[in-house]
């Protein structure tokens, strides 16, 4: 399943609607590597196993269930999680890019990959809408944190 949707951060035409700077923005999508409890439900914790200038790899814990990732980081501009096939979790790759049309303007694309690539049956396509439909309210989920994160003045210097 290959799924792809934009979330527009600062509406221009808005002023109730208090703008982030894309350093803001930016601040807040490391966070979200950096510290996934604050984002993601289910999630009990997390360990930073590496790091480097370019990202980290981590091992998300979930109860039970263990899951190995990569992220990697692109400066001001794009965040990429990949997970590699574990166990029975299949590959897949989320990415978050920042995209900025106008000055001020600012919008992020999640882009998800499970890299099938055979045609969905009926009860896929069922079960895929469901899985697009978290993943956006997901990601809903993480622009609304991170805007409290910045009216916290949380996301104006970079994560220590």
């Amino acid at each position: 399943m290959k799924f792809t949707h934009l979330i527009e951060i600062n509406n221009l035409g808005n002023p109730l609607i208090t703008p982030l700077s894309r350093s803001q923005l930016w601040h807040g999508l490391v966070l979200r590597a950096e510290r996934p409890t604050l984002f993601l439900i289910g999630l009990d914790r997390c360990e930073i196993t590496s790091r480097s200038a370019e990202g980290m790899s981590r091992t998300l814990h979930f109860g039970k269930l263990e899951v190995i990732d990569e992220v990697r980081l692109t400066l001001l501009d794009q965040v990429h999680y990949h997970v590699p096939q574990q166990n029975d979790i299949p590959a897949s790759d989320l990415t978050m890019t920042i995209e900025e049309p106008q000055a001020g303007a600012l919008f992020v694309r999640f882009s998800y990959d499970d890299h099938r690539d055979t045609p969905e049956t009926t009860e896929e396509s069922f079960y895929n809408d469901f899985r697009r439909n978290a993943y956006k309210e997901s990601d809903i989920d993480t622009v609304r944190m991170i805007r409290q994160l910045a009216d916290e003045g949380q996301l104006d210097s970079p994560i220590q």
